[in-house]
């Protein structure tokens, strides 16, 4: 499974099998056309996610309570992985910040965990 990751809110990209909403809300704007499947149950909890609130100083903690998180979701990840099976996934975030939101974190967890 390649992974790769896109801001939901630009044009998608050539080689892009499946897109995949990795938000806990939907983003405004965005039909549900741009998307081929959203799985809210993978994103930060809503705790975590109002707690980071894209403060940069909060990214190293962020990051590894997310992590934590993903570790104990494992029938989220399996269903992404079943997902993404032998398709080029993109990662979909709402986020402004393309190096410090959930997708990277995620993209760096299914990678690791192979």
């Amino acid at each position: 499974m390649k992974v790769g990751m896109r801001r939901v809110y630009d044009a998608p990209g050539a080689g892009e099998d499946l897109r995949v909403l990795v938000d806990r809300v939907w983003p405004r704007g965005i039909g549900k056309d741009k998307v081929d499947l959203w799985l809210k149950d993978i994103a930060p909890s809503t705790a975590l996610r109002k707690w980071y609130g894209h403060v940069p100083e909060r990214w190293p903690a962020f990051h590894r309570k997310y992590l934590k998180e993903l570790a104990g979701n494992p029938e989220a990840v399996a269903e992404l992985r079943r997902a993404g099976r032998g398709r080029a996934i993109t990662l979909l975030y709402g986020a402004r910040d393309r190096e410090r939101n959930q997708a990277a974190v995620l993209a760096e967890y299914l990678r690791k965990k192979r």
